[in-house]
Order: structure tokens, then sequence, then C-alpha cells
């Protein structure tokens, strides 16, 4: 009789831990089922690629977008097994005026408040320098000289760089090229005769290296923290990014997927738990 009471008691506790595994399966795939709605709505994973700013994204012999947002766009989609739309564009801009067109189900640009509004965003997963390109002559010799009076500086419309010149300047003038991202701006630079060009370091870099007749300057202007975003409004994805974001910087494939593409970038730390 003893042995029948004890089968039968833990008979019951089998049955109640089996009852909440199940409960608990059944609101993980809830979950997973409000993310995979948040993420690819329309049965894929549609990823916004800037080829504009060319640390996070380049083009490979076929055209296709290659680099580490390229890479993190085909691992997010292997995670969630859907499959992946590379979303072209030519400038960061161009991405958020796309925000509530339903372009675009993750993309991935810089931190700013203007874009706050209408983007939920991770941490940053990469770090990178805003600063000025100048003549190789220009008297203009450190970054806080540049916001003088009479000073013109070229800019990427609505890029990153552009939002927080416009809210940080007091005496130089902003001029903005209005298509074609970073490339524009140094072309707009060089046919009118700016005094600076502001950008990205590594595409200043890459260009100061084509043209003897440019220096790019020591220091920065900001930084510039490169995010994955969501548009707003898809919390549950917003959170399955922003775990997914710390994860592949903690595992190394920031890192690694920015060597593969042999572009040199700093991998944004992990957040402060």
């Amino acid at each position: 009789m003893r042995n029948t009471r004890l089968l039968s008691f833990l008979l019951a506790v089998a049955a109640v831990l089996l009852l909440g595994t199940q409960a608990g399966f059944a609101q993980g795939n809830a979950i997973q089922s409000e993310v995979l709605r948040d993420l690819s709505s329309s049965g894929k994973l549609r990823a916004a690629i800037n080829f504009g700013n060319q640390v996070l994204a380049q083009r490979g012999d076929g055209g296709e977008p290659k680099g580490v947002s390229a890479d993190l766009s085909r691992e997010l989609a292997r995670r969630l097994g859907v499959p992946l739309e590379f979303v072209t564009f030519q400038a960061a801009g161009k991405v958020f005026e796309a925000v509530n067109t339903g372009a675009w189900d993750v993309a991935f640009v810089a931190i700013e408040p203007l874009r706050a509004a209408e983007i939920d965003f991770t941490a940053p997963f990469v770090l990178i320098e805003g600063t000025y390109m100048v003549a190789k002559d220009s008297p203009l010799t450190e970054v806080a000289a540049v916001d003088s009076p009479g000073v013109r500086i070229a800019v990427g419309l609505d890029s990153a760089y552009d939002l927080y010149l416009t809210r940080t300047l007091r005496n130089a003038t902003i001029v903005r090229a209005e298509v074609g991202g970073g490339r524009a701006m140094i072309e707009l630079f060089l046919r009118d005769k700016l005094d600076a060009a502001a950008g990205v370091r590594q595409q200043l870099e890459s260009y100061a290296k084509m043209n003897s007749q440019v220096r790019v300057m020591d220091g920065r202007f900001m930084e510039i923290q490169q995010a994955m975003g969501t548009p707003k409004g898809r919390t549950a994805g917003a959170r399955y990014l922003d775990a997914f974001v710390e994860d592949v910087k903690a595992s190394g494939f920031v890192a690694d997927a920015l060597k593969r593409s042999n572009q040199s970038a700093v991998v944004a730390p992990l957040r402060a738990q």
C-alpha cells in the first residue's frame, strides 16, 4: 500500500512538471511567433543595406551585398529560420526615408535622436569616427577650428554626421549632397572647392590615399554609433534584435565579419548589466 501511494505521488508530481513544461513551451512559441511577425511579416527578413557606408557594406563581384551588415543579416535570417531579402540604398538618409513605407524590417544605421522617433535601436555594434577632410594646404589643422565663420562643410544629406553637425555647429555653413551618400559628398567638396568634407574616417582616409591634394584631420567631431534597428511598434522584434546584437558582439561574430571584409573599426562594448 505504501509503495502504491508513493507511486501515485510521483506520478502526480510528474504530471504537474509536464504541464508546466508544456505551458512554458507554449509561451516560448508565442514569443517566437511575435518575433517572426515583427521581423518577417512578409515571410522573409528584409534587411536594408546602405552602400554609402563602406565600413558596413561593400559590393561583391556580382554586385551582391557583403560586409558586416550583410553577414549580420544572413545570421539573423538563419536564426529566425526565414529567407533573406536585401533592400539596398545608397545613403543612410534614404534608409530612414523608407522607414514608414514598409520597405524593410531591419536596418543598419547610426543611432540619432531624430531617427529614434521612428526606429527602435539596439545598442551599437560598431563605433566609427566622424571627422573632416580638407585640402592639403588648408589652414584648418584642428577639428574644433572647422566651426568658424565662412567655413563651408560638405556632408551627405541626412547622414548621421549631417544630423549631428546641424545640431552642434554654431558658425560654419553646411552644404549638403542630396544623393549618393559619402562619395557624392566628396565630389561636392571637390567640385565646389569647399573648406572641409565631413564623413566616416575610413572612407575619407581611403580617398585621401588616392589623392595627395587632400588630408584627413586627426581627432573627431563625433563618435558614430552604428546599430541595428526596426520600425517603431515592433516590440518583440526590437527585444530580440537587442539580444541578438549583444550575442554577436560577445561571440566575436562582429569582429570576424569586419576582418573578413578588410574593414578596420571598433567593435562596440557589451552593454553593462
